[in-house]
C-alpha cells in the first residue's frame, strides 16, 4: 500500500468513528473550520482538527460532514492540492467561486429541517456562529457549539504549544507597552467600554510588546488579554514566562495568570459593565462564558487599527530589515545562477539555500512563512510547496517562482520573484511581462487618504485584464512588523468586503502581488510591498502614495522589454538603481557582481 493509500485509508476510518459519535449525539451536520480558539491564520497542530480529519494540508479549508456526504471547500489556491490530497477518500472537493454555496450556505439548504448542527464554539467566529444560527432558524434547526466532537475520536492529539515568551526590546520596540496600554484605555473610554477582550494573537504580542513560537513562522504565543482601566490580565501558560520577564510585566501594571482561566475571568466581569469585542476576532466559546448583563460593545480591536500604522521610527527598522533580506536574496541568486546546469537543484534544495542565506543575515529570527519554490507546472499552484515525496529537479526550460520572506527583529518581508531557466517561452514571458505591467501600475498610484483598500484591486488587474487574462487571489494584505506575515485591517481585493476598517492610512505596509496562473502548465507572481506615504494634499483632499520597500533585482531575463510603455521602463530602471545603490554596500565577491549584472537598465 503506498503512503497515499495509507493516508486516505486513515481518513475514511476517522470520518466512520466521527459519524458514530455523530449519530450517538444526535447530529446531522458537523462543522470543522481551519481555526482555533484566538482564529489564527496558522494554526498550532493542536488545532489542526480539519486537517487531521480530513488529510487535506492546506493552510484553508471547511470540512462538513453528515452521514452520507464529506465536502472539503478551498478556493482556487487549493483546488490542484486538494485534489490530489483527496484522492481515494471519500471526501468531496467543493471549489469556492462567486455564485456557488460557500459551506454555511450549503449548511442552511442542505440540514433536514429541524435538524442540528455541531462546532466546537471555541474555535468559530462570534459572527460566524451568529449568521450560521440565524439561516438555521429558516429550517427550524439547531447550531450546537458547546462541545468538541473530535475530542472524542482524536486520540493522539498534539499537545498544545509551550514555547518561551520572550520580549522585543528597543530600540526595535519603538514604543513601550505602557505607552500602548495608556492609548488603548483612551480609546476604551472613547467607545464607552470599560473592558477590553483580546484573543488574536498578533495584537497581544503587539501590545505587550512579547514575542513567541508557539505558532510556525509568526512569532506570537498562545494567550488571551484582558484589560480595563484598572488593570490588564495576561493569559499565557506560566510555564513560558520566567521569573525576570513576570517581574518586568508586574512593574508596567500587568497581571499574569495561567492560560486556562480565562473562562473564570470572563465569568467574573461584572454585570452591568460593558465589554469592547470584535465579533469577527473572538469565538463563541469564549463569549458563551460571559454573563448575561455585560453589555457588549462590538467593533474592530483598537490594537488592530494601531499596530498596521507603522511610526517614522518603524520605518527606519523596517528599510534596514528589507536590505538585510535584499542582501541575503542577491546571495542566493547568485549561488542559483552558478549552480544551475552544473549540479542537482530542486525545488527543496532552494529553500535550504535560501533559508542558509537569510539565517546570515544581522536581526534574523525565523522564517515569515513556508517557502514557496515552484518549477514551471508546480508554480501554476499559489500555495504549492514541495516535499520530500513530491518535488521538481530545476532542469531544462522554463520558469521558476520563489515566493520566501524573513522574520526580522525590524521588520517582517515578503517577495516574490521569477527566475528563468534555460529559455523561458515567450507566453511565458509574456505572462510575466503583463504581471509586471500591473505590478507598476499599482505602485505608481496615488490615491485618497481614507480609500478603501478593495478598491485599489482594479489598477493592479487592469493591465492584466486588458488581455482578457486573470488571476483567482487578492493582490495585496497587510504585513506587520515583525510580527505576522498576513496582517489586517487592509486588504487589496475587489473580493473582499469594503468595510470601514480596510481604509488606507499613512503608516501600513502591504503587499502588491498580481499573478497569472495555467494549470499544468506555470505560474507567475511578482511581489513586492509597499509602504502608504503622504503624498501632499489639495482641494479635493489628502492624498497618499507608495513607496516601494522590498530591495531585490526582477529579474528581465524573463520579460519582454518592447510590451513596455516609456513610463514603465523608467519605473524600473528607477527601482533597480535603487536597489542596486542600497545593497552594494552590504555585498562583495559573486553576490555583487550578481546584483550589478541584475540591475542593469533597460
Amino acid at each position: 500500500m503506498n503512503s497515499q493509500s495509507s493516508t486516505q485509508g486513515a481518513v475514511n476510518a476517522r470520518l466512520a468513528a466521527i459519524r458514530q459519535v455523530m449519530n450517538r449525539e444526535g447530529v446531522d451536520a458537523l462543522l470543522v473550520p481551519s481555526a482555533d480558539p484566538h482564529l489564527s491564520e496558522y494554526l498550532p497542530e493542536y488545532w489542526q482538527g480539519r486537517q487531521w480529519l480530513s488529510g487535506f494540508q492546506g493552510s484553508v479549508g471547511t470540512l462538513i460532514v453528515t452521514p452520507a456526504f464529506a465536502g472539503l471547500w478551498a478556493d482556487s489556491r487549493y483546488w490542484e492540492q486538494a485534489e490530489k490530497e483527496l484522492a481515494g477518500s471519500s471526501i468531496q472537493l467543493m471549489k469556492l467561486q462567486p455564485g456557488k454555496p460557500g459551506p454555511l450556505d450549503w449548511l442552511a439548504e442542505q440540514v433536514p429541517e429541524g435538524g442540528a448542527v455541531a462546532v466546537d464554539g471555541a474555535v468559530m467566529a462570534l459572527a460566524s456562529a451568529r449568521q450560521l444560527a440565524e439561516r438555521l432558524t429558516a429550517r427550524n434547526a439547531r447550531l450546537l457549539t458547546k462541545s468538541d466532537l473530535l475530542a472524542q475520536v482524536w486520540n493522539d492529539r498534539p499537545e498544545l504549544p509551550g514555547n518561551p515568551v520572550y520580549q522585543h526590546l528597543p530600540p526595535e520596540a519603538t514604543v513601550s507597552r505602557a505607552e500602548k496600554l495608556a492609548r488603548l484605555r483612551q480609546t476604551l473610554r472613547e467607545r464607552g467600554a470599560d473592558w477590553h477582550f483580546i484573543a488574536t494573537l498578533d495584537d497581544i504580542a503587539w501590545l505587550f510588546n512579547l514575542r513567541g513560537s508557539d505558532v510556525s513562522y509568526n512569532p506570537v504565543f498562545v494567550s488571551f488579554a484582558l484589560v480595563g482601566q484598572d488593570k490588564a490580565i495576561l493569559f499565557v501558560a506560566l510555564s513560558k514566562l520566567d521569573a525576570s520577564l513576570c517581574q518586568v510585566l508586574e512593574a508596567d501594571g500587568i497581571e499574569v495568570r495561567d492560560y486556562t482561566a480565562i473562562h473564570a475571568a470572563l465569568a467574573a466581569v461584572p454585570g452591568g459593565d460593558s465589554l469592547l469585542i470584535d465579533p469577527a476576532r473572538v469565538t463563541q466559546g469564549l463569549i458563551d462564558s460571559l454573563s448575561t448583563e455585560v453589555r457588549l460593545v462590538e467593533g474592530i480591536n483598537p490594537t488592530t487599527l494601531a499596530k498596521s500604522q507603522k511610526s517614522t521610527q518603524d520605518l527606519a527598522h523596517i528599510r534596514n530589515a528589507m536590505e538585510q533580506d535584499g542582501a541575503a536574496l542577491c546571495e542566493f541568486f547568485a549561488w542559483l545562477e552558478a549552480a544551475l546546469g552544473r549540479e542537482l537543484v530542486t525545488e527543496l534544495t532552494i529553500d535550504e539555500q535560501l533559508s542558509a542565506a537569510r539565517a546570515r543575515r544581522l536581526g534574523f529570527v525565523s522564517l515569515s512563512f513556508s517557502t514557496i519554490a515552484a518549477f514551471n507546472a508546480n508554480g501554476a499552484m499559489p500555495h504549492y510547496r514541495a516535499t520530500e515525496a513530491s518535488h521538481a529537479r530545476i532542469e531544462g526550460d522554463g520558469l521558476l517562482l520563489i515566493d520566501s520572506g524573513g522574520q526580522y527583529l525590524g521588520g517582517t518581508t515578503d517577495i516574490t520573484r521569477m527566475v528563468p531557466v534555460g529559455t523561458p517561452s515567450l507566453e511565458q514571458k509574456r505572462d510575466c511581462t503583463r504581471v509586471l505591467k500591473g505590478v507598476i501600475a499599482l505602485s505608481r498610484a496615488r490615491f485618497p487618504r481614507g480609500i478603501l483598500s478593495p478598491l485599489l484591486d482594479a489598477i493592479a488587474r487592469a493591465p492584466i485584464w486588458a488581455d482578457q487574462v486573470d488571476y483567482g487571489h487578492g493582490t495585496g494584505h497587510g504585513v506587520g512588523y515583525f510580527m505576522n506575515v498576513h496582517e489586517g485591517p487592509q486588504v487589496i481585493a475587489y473580493q473582499a468586503a469594503t468595510a470601514p476598517q480596510t481604509a488606507m492610512q499613512a503608516g501600513m505596509i502591504t503587499s502588491i502581488e498580481p499573478g497569472t496562473y495555467r494549470p499544468g502548465q506555470w505560474g507567475v507572481r511578482i511581489e513586492n510591498l509597499v509602504f502608504n506615504r503622504e503624498a501632499g494634499s489639495s482641494e479635493f483632499g489628502d492624498f497618499l502614495e507608495f513607496e516601494t520597500l522590498t530591495l531585490c533585482p526582477i529579474d528581465t531575463r524573463c520579460l519582454l522589454p518592447e510590451q513596455l510603455s516609456e513610463q514603465e521602463r523608467s519605473w524600473l530602471n528607477d527601482y533597480h538603481q535603487q536597489v542596486r545603490e542600497r545593497l552594494a554596500p552590504l555585498l562583495d565577491g559573486a553576490a555583487l557582481q550578481w546584483l550589478q549584472a541584475r540591475t542593469q537598465a533597460l
